[in-house]
């Protein structure tokens, strides 16, 4: 099998990343903690192994958000990256910085139960009222 791989970054293009296949998820997080980060009603994230995410320009900040979670994003210009936890095994991608968005289409929005009463839900993506 051949691996696919998928770059994206910044809006200023400071920050540079590539990600090598497989996606272990694609989901829209409702979560307010994620509203506030991205300024939002939801942000939709791309989960990747760790060894599958590499930097290839520039440098990501680290802001820790919350005990055990860090959120990656470009000094330079803003844009939200990334979100990782102490305990996840995943790395989580903003979708929206991939160069293609569509390579990695959702199946799930997580955190319904913090969800914004003005966000409608695509009935054919399973629903989680927190985190599976």
């Amino acid at each position: 099998m051949t691996e696919q791989q998928h770059e994206g970054g910044c809006m200023c293009g400071a920050v540079r990343y590539r990600l090598t296949q497989p996606f272990t998820y694609s989901a829209h997080c409702h979560c307010r903690s994620c509203q506030r980060a991205v300024g939002a009603g939801y942000v939709t994230y791309t989960g990747i192994a760790p060894e599958n995410f590499e930097i290839i320009k520039g440098e990501m900040t680290i802001y820790n958000s919350s005990p055990g979670v860090n959120r990656g994003f470009c000094k330079a210009c803003g844009t939200s990256l990334s979100y990782s936890g102490d305990d996840w095994t995943d790395y989580a991608i903003m979708t929206a910085t991939l160069d293609d968005p569509s390579v990695a289409k959702p199946s799930a929005d997580v955190y319904t139960s913090e969800k914004q009463p003005w966000v409608t839900l695509d009935s054919s993506l399973k629903s989680y009222p927190e985190f599976p």
